[in-house]
Parts: structure tokens; C-alpha cells; sequence
């Protein structure tokens, strides 16, 4: 199959008049336009939910589930912003980062940051690869893990090289679909099995107690799950390419351009709250799982044997039968991970090229090229550590770390694009912008404790 080129799809990034399109007024058009939270909820429910949340519960209990349930909730206000600013000016995160005062080396400070979280994330990637081989390795014993390890990246990289917005949107979506339904349904059969769950324990996990297990799985938990650095920066990538810019189209500060863009950040409102629902009710149901069944049988999932640990949740609520069910979905899970990290990091190093002068981004089918040598360096590279590394606990943790450490810059240079370069015509509510000042605020005090502590 040939690989995509300018020819065959409209450039998502150049905004034109002609793409000019009305927000949906119905009910069916409105949902027609989502999308980019199902990407953003298959980077999501895969590593965090599985592994870090998982892992969570087993070493602390029910006590952190209240860092769940904020880390999911609190970081969409800085994903609406920056997929406002999006629709707003029609650039990128990184291009919008890069106003960001300080320190510059060709780019700005901010995003050079960026780019050494996603060095932290090739780790995260090749735990997910390294699980997924494992566990098809115990389907098919056969066929040593470190061999499905490579497969699974081969066969991603020719996907992704033939495949654009559509093709990543529509698979992140049955990808998703699977484990979510049978974690909410071993969710649901937890809560009729009293030795492993009760509601004054799920009380005592808003007690807001601190972390009595490992602190880095906690500050990893933060950074990972809900929308952590990686998908703050992605989000805006993804309404770009959906369209919400283009339809929105070229700022020119008239009340017809206001009000068409106020009406595409709404549809991408619900997008966002859609998307929210979906992997904070999947995440709270893995960390009851990790709590309840884990905790309680004093197994925590390291090493080799992550995904047999992990299997317990299902087999102890389900039943035996299940545990087929459970690998096929583990390898969905942290497939659609995966897939999602790989879809969306090339395209933003692609990006950081452009800006850095190598290319001309703006001939979209060099933009193509770049991306596609990017697609094949990002999977290979954490196939590699897994090689060397072997333990995809420790590397989600490291990976979650480098997430978190970068969450309170992506909040203030959020609040500083509000301030300084914002259009004032989709200006956000004044409740929003308050929201916008706690969750940085949040975001920083949780790093800060995480660092200053273990010095103490």
C-alpha cells in the first residue's frame, strides 16, 4: 500500500476560508464531530490505568483513591484551553509553547522541555511493548516475548504509515470500547464481594491521606492517569486535525469568526467531558480492582510476572474462565496506548523539526516524510530499552515521573498564552480562568511535595 501523501489528504494545519463549516446544531451532528478524545482516551487507558493505577491500589489500598479521581478531573480545564487556543490561532502546542518567555536554543525553553519527557515516555512505550509481548507469549509460548516485542512494532509502524486522522481515530475507538466494558463490569462484580470491597473503605480513600506505598508510583499515578503532560500537549494536534480550526477558520476578529469559533470550542467541550467520563469511570475501576483484590492479597505486579498479577483481579471477581478474556483485552489496553503515543509523538517531533528550521513544514508532504521517519524512530527506540531494561513496572513509573515533573509548566505557560496571546473574542468564562489558576496550582504543589519529601 503507498504511503500517504499531500496529494491524497488536505493539509490539517493550513487554515483556508474554504473549510469554513457552522458548529452542528443536532444532537447526531454534534457526535458525528467527536473524536479526539477517543484518541486521547486510548493513550490514556493503557499504561496509567493498567499498569501505574493498578499498581497503585495494590501498595497503598483504598487510601489514594481520592488522587484518582483528582488527578482525572482537574487537568481537562488546561486541555480546554489549550484546544481553545487551538481553534483560536490555528497553532500547534508546541508552536503556542514556544511564546512562552525564557531561555531559547532555536526553540523555546518549554519545548525542549517536551522534548526530554518524550525521552522519559520511550521507556513507558517499551514497558507497554514488553507487556504485550508477555502476554502474548503466554497465549502462544512458542514465541519468546522479546520476538512479539518486534512484531508489535512492525506491524504499528505500517500502520501508521499508511493511515491518517480517520484510520487512528476509528481504531483507537474499538480499541478502547473492549477492556473498558469488561473493567467496569469486574468493577461492578467487586462491589458484591464484601472481602474485597466495602463503602467505608472507598469513604477512607477521600480521607486525602498521603501515600503509605511507593511515593514514585503516586507521583507516576498523577502524571499518568487522566490527561497527563503527553496528552495535554497531543489534544490540540488531534482538534487540528479533526477539523475544529479549519471550521472555525482564518482569525479575523469579526462577530460571525467569534461566534463560529465559540461554537466549535463547545463541540469540543463535549468532546473533552465525553472523553473524561469514559477513562475516569474505567480508571476508578482499575484502582478498586488494584485496592481491593491486589492489596488485600498482598501481591504487588513486578517484574515478569506484571501481567499474571494482574490477571488475579479479573480471575478472583470473574472467575477462572476469564483470564483468556483478560490477556485479550491487556493486549488491546496497552496496544491502544501504544498506538495513540505512536500516532500523536512523531507527528509533534515532526513539528519541533519545522520550527527548528530543518524542514519547511508548511510543504505538508515533507511534513509527511518527517513524520513517517519519526513514526519508525519511536517505536524502535522503545523497543530497544525494553531489551535492556526488561521490567515495564519500572519503566512506567520512570515514565509517569518525566510526565508529572512537567505538568505544572504546561499549567502556567497554559495561563500565560490566556493572558498574552488568546484571541479576547473567545475569551473563557471567569470560573474557567479560577479553574485554570487551582489546577496549576494543584499540579505544582503535588510535584513539589514529591520532590521535597524524599530529600527530607
Amino acid at each position: 500500500m503507498a504511503l500517504m501523501t499531500a496529494q491524497q489528504v488536505r493539509d490539517p494545519y493550513a487554515l483556508t476560508s474554504a473549510d469554513v463549516q457552522n458548529p452542528p446544531r443536532s444532537l447526531g451532528a454534534l457526535i458525528r464531530k467527536l473524536g479526539p478524545g477517543i484518541i486521547l482516551a486510548g493513550s490514556i487507558v493503557g499504561s496509567g490505568e493498567l499498569i501505574a493505577t493498578t499498581v497503585l491500589g495494590a501498595e497503598n489500598g483504598y487510601t489514594l483513591l481520592w488522587l484518582i479521581v483528582v488527578s482525572c478531573v482537574i487537568k481537562n480545564i488546561i486541555q480546554n484551553e489549550l484546544g481553545r487556543y487551538a481553534i483560536g490561532t490555528g497553532e500547534t502546542t508546541l508552536e503556542a509553547f514556544d511564546r512562552i518567555p525564557g531561555p531559547r536554543l532555536g526553540v523555546s525553553w518549554v519545548v525542549w522541555l517536551w522534548v526530554l519527557m518524550i525521552a522519559g515516555t520511550v521507556l513507558t512505550i517499551g514497558a507497554m511493548l514488553g507487556a504485550i509481548g508477555e502476554v502474548l507469549n503466554m497465549l502462544v509460548p512458542a514465541v519468546p516475548i522479546n520476538v512479539w516485542t518486534w512484531l508489535i512494532a512492525a506491524v504499528s509502524v505500517m500502520i501508521l504509515l499508511v493511515g491518517e486522522y480517520g484510520l487512528i481515530e476509528k481504531v483507537s475507538m474499538v480499541l478502547v470500547s473492549y477492556f473498558t466494558l469488561m473493567t467496569v463490569l469486574a468493577g461492578a462484580m467487586l462491589v458484591t464481594q464484601p472481602e474485597y470491597f466495602s463503602w467505608g473503605r472507598v469513604l477512607e480513600g477521600f480521607t486525602f491521606q498521603k501515600p503509605s506505598g511507593g511515593l514514585l508510583t503516586a507521583v507516576a499515578a498523577f502524571g499518568i492517569t487522566g490527561a497527563g503532560s503527553v496528552e495535554l500537549f497531543m489534544y490540540p494536534y488531534w482538534c487540528i486535525e479533526k477539523g475544529y480550526s479549519r471550521f472555525a477558520g482564518p482569525r479575523d476578529d469579526s462577530t460571525v469568526w467569534r461566534d463560529r469559533a465559540r461554537g466549535w470550542i463547545r463541540v469540543m467541550g463535549v468532546d473533552i467531558i465525553s472523553s473524561m467520563a469514559l477513562y475516569t469511570v474505567s480508571t476508578v475501576a482499575f484502582y478498586l480492582l488494584g485496592a481491593g483484590v491486589l492489596f488485600g492479597a498482598g501481591i504487588v505486579p513486578e517484574g515478569s510476572e506484571m501481567i499474571r498479577s494482574l490477571s488475579t483481579m479479573y480471575t478472583e471477581t470473574l472467575g477462572d474462565w476469564t483470564q483468556p478474556l483478560f490477556l485479550l483485552g491487556a493486549v488491546i489496553i496497552l496496544y491502544s496506548s501504544v498506538f495513540a503515543a505512536a500516532a500523536a509523538h512523531p507527528r509533534m517531533l515532526a513539528d519541533v523539526a519545522g520550527m527548528l528550521g530543518l524542514y519547511d513544514k508548511h510543504d505538508y508532504r515533507r511534513r509527511l516524510r518527517v513524520t513517517h521517519v519519526f513514526v519508525v524512530i519511536y517505536l524502535v527506540l522503545p523497543a530497544v530499552c525494553y531489551l535492556f531494561v526488561g521490567e515495564p513496572v519500572i519503566m512506567v513509573k520512570l515514565g509517569g515521573t518525566a510526565e508529572a515533573l512537567l505538568l505544572p509548566v504546561v499549567g502556567f505557560s497554559t495561563i500565560y498564552l490566556r493572558y498574552k496571546h488568546l484571541p479576547k473574542a473567545i475569551l473563557p468564562k471567569g470560573w474557567l480562568t479560577l479553574g485554570l489558576w487551582v489546577t496549576s496550582a494543584i499540579m505544582a504543589f503535588m510535584m513539589a511535595y514529591a520532590i521535597i519529601v524524599p530529600l527530607l
